[in-house]
C-alpha cells in the first residue's frame, strides 16, 4: 500500500550571524541543521524532509525565508499549534512565521519566484560592536552618489561570470535584475546603530553564488575610487575579473522579501 504524503510551505525569518549559512553540512551549524534537528524533536517516529527556496551564505539572515516540508503518513491536524511548538523549540535566532498546506504540484525550487535581497552598510566611523550581525562598516569614506548611480547598471539581463567565485560548468550564468538601487536604511534600526546606515537593494528570480555580496564589492570599489562606472558596465559583458577584488562580508546581507507566483 502506498504511503500518503503532505506537503506544506513554511515560511520563517532568522539572524545567520552564528551560521554556517542554510545547507547542512558535518559538523557545521546551520540553518538546515537545526530546524531538521527541531523536527526530529517535535516530529518523532516521522518519515519527513525539507527543501529549501535557497541557500544562503554563512552569517547571511533572511526576514522573509521558505522551505518545504514533506511529511509521509501524518499530517500537522492544527497548524497553529504547531507553530507554536515549532517555536518554543526552534533557538532565539530563528523564527517560523506561517504555514500552509500545499500540493505535490507545488516545487518550492522550481516554481516561478522572485527574491529581493537587501546589503546594509555604513561608513565612516567604526561602528558599535552590537552592529556586526547586521551592518557591513567601511571606515573610509564612500562617494555615495556614484554608488546610487552604478547601483542602476545592475539593472536587465547581465552576463554576471565575474560575479561569482568558483564558477562551476553549467552554471547559468546570464541573469536578469528587476531592480537594483540603494536608499537610506529604513528596514532596521537600533539604539546602538550609526545615525545613518544605507541599503543596496536587488530584486530577481535567482542569483549565482556570491553574485550579490561580489555586487556590492564593486559598489564598495566604485565608492572608494578604484572603479569606475564604465568598469562596471564592462565587468557585465565579459569574464574579465582582474578588478573585482571584493566580495562583501556575508553579515550584511539579508533576503528581504521572497513571493511565489
Amino acid at each position: 500500500m502506498q504511503k500518503k504524503k503532505y506537503y506544506y510551505l513554511v515560511r520563517l525569518q532568522y539572524l545567520g550571524f552564528r551560521f554556517s549559512g542554510w545547507q547542512k553540512q558535518p559538523g557545521q551549524k546551520t540553518i538546515e541543521g537545526m530546524l531538521t534537528k527541531t523536527l526530529k524533536y517535535i516530529l518523532p517516529e516521522t518519515t519527513f524532509k525539507i527543501l529549501g527556496a535557497g541557500r544562503t551564505d554563512a552569517k547571511v539572515s533572511a526576514l522573509d525565508a521558505a522551505f518545504e516540508l514533506f511529511l509521509t503518513d501524518r499530517s500537522i491536524e492544527d497548524l497553529s499549534i504547531f507553530i507554536t511548538l515549532f517555536n518554543k523549540n526552534l533557538p532565539s535566532d530563528i523564527r517560523v512565521l506561517d504555514i500552509e498546506e500545499t500540493t505535490k504540484e507545488f516545487n518550492i525550487i522550481q516554481h516561478s519566484k522572485l527574491k529581493e535581497y537587501v546589503y546594509l552598510f555604513s561608513f565612516g566611523e567604526k561602528n558599535h560592536p552590537f552592529c556586526a550581525p547586521y551592518l557591513t562598516n567601511i571606515q573610509e569614506n564612500l562617494d555615495l552618489d556614484v554608488m546610487k548611480e552604478a547601483a542602476y547598471c545592475f539593472v536587465g539581463e547581465h552576463d554576471f561570470s565575474s560575479f561569482t567565485a568558483r564558477l562551476q560548468e553549467n552554471t547559468i550564468v546570464q541573469r536578469k535584475v528587476v531592480s537594483s538601487y540603494i536608499t537610506e536604511n529604513t528596514l532596521l534600526s537600533a539604539n546602538f546603530f550609526p545615525k545613518k546606515s544605507y541599503a543596496f537593494h536587488v530584486k530577481g528570480k535567482g542569483f549565482i553564488r556570491y553574485q550579490i555580496r561580489m555586487m556590492m564589492g564593486a559598489l564598495l570599489q566604485v565608492g572608494k575610487g578604484e572603479f569606475s562606472i564604465d568598469q562596471l558596465k564592462a565587468s557585465l559583458t565579459s569574464e574579465d575579473t582582474a578588478l573585482l577584488k571584493h566580495v562583501a562580508p556575508g553579515s550584511g546581507l539579508l533576503l528581504n522579501n521572497l513571493t511565489f507566483n
